[in-house]
């Protein structure tokens, strides 16, 4: 992948959940390998689009979490057709230059195994030697993400040169209804960037009355959050913080969470958010919402 950058160099995106809401579909077919049209009218799996992001983003390793046996499913796609099959695409060039490209992916992705499924901070974890003391960009391996006129990923990574070694996670906002489904932050803004928010407490799905009593930003209409946007600029404690969690046993909701880790990260560090003003954020983690980002996603600009 591109040498362009070299703040961030290696992404982490997690594939290894067992898509139970997809059921019985993701019986059949492992949910990030759905398939998902994009606007240039070509059909990819859905993992498949983060690697084009995080190419452009000038990401060099991308090290995708899989549970055992799923690596080789992986490799198989992006390894792509037989030489036959590559003949018959002779007639479709845009789909042939598709099929090269795929290689140059298998060569550079590699794996991390997710034995049991412990949680989203327990997936994580499982990346720790590929990061090998680097700040590494997190995605959620069900969402995708476009931005205008930059990739997300790529503003999400220039904040390495103005962290000060803290993690940034992207945020957007989010109604009363949505806190159910996000981490949120409460934090103060900074004076020379509005987008990038100095965050005070993080908290996974709070209660409306929490949110209103705890988890305010300046800036915002009254009953709007900024939540999770999906993706997170990780600073290397993050690996110390959930091997301790899972050494200690340390669970929500009988899972090791990421979130918690943050939240234990800002207390030590302090942490970072930055908000998505020009992005957009695709969820195709349950039917509905599939259906209508792959609507959604086929017509974005």
């Amino acid at each position: 992948m591109s040498t362009k950058r070299r703040e961030v160099r290696k992404a982490v995106i997690p594939i290894a959940g067992l898509g139970t809401r997809h059921f019985p579909a993701s019986h059949a077919v492992k949910k990030e390998l759905f398939p998902v049209v994009g606007t240039d009218g070509i059909a990819r799996a859905l993992f498949h689009y983060h690697l084009l992001e995080l190419e452009a983003a000038g990401i060099e390793e991308v090290c995708i979490i899989v549970q055992p046996g799923e690596d080789e499913l992986v490799r198989g796609y992006l390894r792509g057709p037989d030489d036959s099959y590559l003949k018959r695409l002779e007639k479709y060039p845009a789909l042939l230059r598709e099929a090269e490209q795929m290689r140059g992916f298998e060569k550079r992705v590699s794996f991390a195994l997710q034995r049991e499924q412990e949680g989203y901070g327990h997936a994580v974890f499982q990346t720790k030697n590929f990061a090998n003391g680097e700040m590494v960009l997190l995605g959620l391996g069900d969402h995708l993400f476009r931005g205008n006129p930059v990739s997300p990923y790529l503003e999400l990574a220039e904040m390495a040169a103005v962290s000060n070694g803290k993690s940034v996670s992207a945020v957007n906002r989010i109604s009363a209804a949505e806190l159910k489904g996000y981490g949120t932050i409460a934090g103060v803004r900074r004076h020379e960037n509005p987008q990038l928010i100095d965050v005070s407490l993080i908290i996974e799905k709070p209660a409306v009355d929490v949110a209103k009593e705890k988890l305010r930003v300046d800036g915002l209409p009254k009953d709007t959050w900024l939540g999770w946007f999906g993706m997170h600029l990780l600073a290397p404690s993050i690996y110390e913080i959930l091997g301790e969690m899972i050494r200690d046993n340390v669970r929500d909701n009988g899972e090791f969470q990421l979130t918690r880790a943050q939240e234990i990260q800002r207390q030590r560090e302090g942490y970072l958010a930055l908000e998505m003003a020009g992005a957009e954020r695709f969820d195709f983690g349950v039917p509905d919402d599939f259906v209508r980002s792959i609507l959604a996603f086929r017509g974005a600009s």
